[in-house]
């Protein structure tokens, strides 16, 4: 690394103004023009390098976050731990950040006015500002330290981030079990990196997964719930899960469920959970809605099914031992990772209705047909049943079920008429004549 950085000029990478959302370039332009630094950074500038289309844009500027303010009226101001701008237009938010200052060893930093460890070393508090070359160096991979300057469209490469981006490779930047420790959730985005982008990674940078993975226990459950999301609703799920089931990460967020798949591991291909993943990889894929509470689901599945069946051991009804283990899981899972109401309340509801889709007599399916939930139960049956081929023919029912018409339903579900016995006349005695009474 060197304070000087590797220039790229326009004529050597493939980055147009055309392919920048029009909205980053407002800040851009506008924050140069009030006599400030500001460059495209982080994963947009390495998306455009690779010829992918960026999901969002991300700004660096040596303008103070109180000086961003002042130039954006749609801007708020976010983060304790570092201090961040959200220009926001409409439905789009670009995020402005400050350059950082270079950061020295732990125990100077944390004596350094604005910087915050704790005792395992990961960062509190980082409001000390300082210079695009100190902010590259403050930056988690090389290949999102490479920043598009839009004065003259060049590229400023300080890490080594354009040589690595060529041969595949994901490097974290300094020392990096340091790093890690800084922030362990950076153990998570090298994971998630390298399903996405299809890199590996640096022995050094594979180093600290193996061993630091305790640390994400200190993350709060909340920030860990946007990880979560990131990872397994970037359309590489499953991937991503099978890197950190290998990096033993997997475990330190879903403990319950490394459990069982632990002791399953010579099933593990078919699990109801590879193919839930697989599933969303492919609804995102096609451009479908995926939900939370679906994820979850899946993610929580057999630690239920474990529990639900310790409680019918000890004597609860089904409906019971469904409803206590769904509590109980759920209520375990959340000192790890935080799951909002209106995601964990759909979960509870996919649950319990697998069971009512067993009944396929009477008037029960036709209400079921009705819930709000149903669709999301019969995709969670159809998984289960690929998972299970005792479930097949159930299954299978419920599709047929759903493309009849109304008629043919309620035919399906209406016994068949018994005929009615045919009624006997009584006869009538005879009545004698009068010759005969004679």
């Amino acid at each position: 690394m060197t304070s000087q950085p590797i220039i790229i000029p326009r004529a050597e990478h493939p980055i147009s103004r055309a392919s920048i959302s029009p909205n980053a370039l407002k800040v851009l332009y506008r924050l140069h023009n009030a006599g400030f630094r500001a460059c495209l950074v982080g994963g947009g500038v390495r998306d455009l390098l690779l010829g992918h289309e960026p999901k969002d844009f991300d700004v660096a500027t040596d303008a103070h976050p109180e000086a961003i303010h002042k130039l954006f009226r749609n801007c708020r101001l976010i983060g304790r731990r570092f201090r961040l701008a959200h220009v926001q237009f409409g439905g789009e938010i670009i995020e402005v950040a400050t350059f950082r200052a270079a950061q020295g060893e732990a125990e100077e930093a944390a004596r350094s006015t604005g910087i915050q460890f704790n005792a395992n070393g990961r960062l509190l508090r980082d409001n000390v500002y300082g210079t695009i070359e100190e902010d590259a160096r403050r930056r988690d991979f090389t290949v999102n330290a490479l920043y598009y300057d839009i004065t003259n469209f060049t590229v400023l490469d300080y890490t080594g981030g354009m040589a690595d981006l060529k041969t595949g490779l994901l490097r974290l930047i300094g020392e990096p079990e340091q790093r890690c420790r800084e922030d362990p959730v950076r153990m998570l985005r090298a994971v998630r990196f390298a399903a996405k982008l299809g890199f590996r990674l640096h022995p050094d940078t594979e180093a600290p997964l193996l061993t630091l993975g305790r640390l994400l226990e200190e993350i709060p459950p909340a920030r860990l719930f946007d990880e979560v999301l990131k990872l397994f609703l970037g359309g590489y799920g499953v991937e991503t899960f099978e890197l950190l089931r290998h990096y033993r990460l997997f475990g330190h967020l879903f403990p319950a469920t490394e459990r069982c798949l632990s002791r399953q591991q010579q099933h593990f291909p078919k699990t109801l959970l590879v193919r839930a993943l697989a599933n969303t990889d492919g609804r995102l894929a096609e451009g479908k809605s995926v939900t939370p509470a679906f994820l979850f689901g899946a993610l929580l599945w057999e630690p239920l099914q474990d529990r639900s069946k310790q409680l019918l051991t000890a004597g609860l009804d089904e409906a019971d031992a469904m409803q206590t283990a769904a509590d109980e899981v759920l209520s375990a899972q959340l000192k790890h990772i935080t799951l909002p109401r209106r995601f964990s309340l759909p979960m509870q509801e996919i649950w319990s209705l697998q069971s009512r889709l067993t009944i396929t007599t009477g008037k029960r399916p036709l209400r079921l047909l009705a819930h709000p939930r149903f669709r999301a139960a019969y995709d969670f049956l159809l998984l289960r049943a690929e998972a299970d081929p005792e479930l097949a023919s159930l299954a299978q029912w419920w599709t047929h079920f759903m493309e009849m018409d109304e008629a043919a339903r309620k035919q399906v579900l209406e016994p068949a008429a018994k005929p009615k016995p045919r009624r006997r006349r009584s006869r009538r005695p005879r009545q004698q004549s009068s010759t005969e009474a004679g």
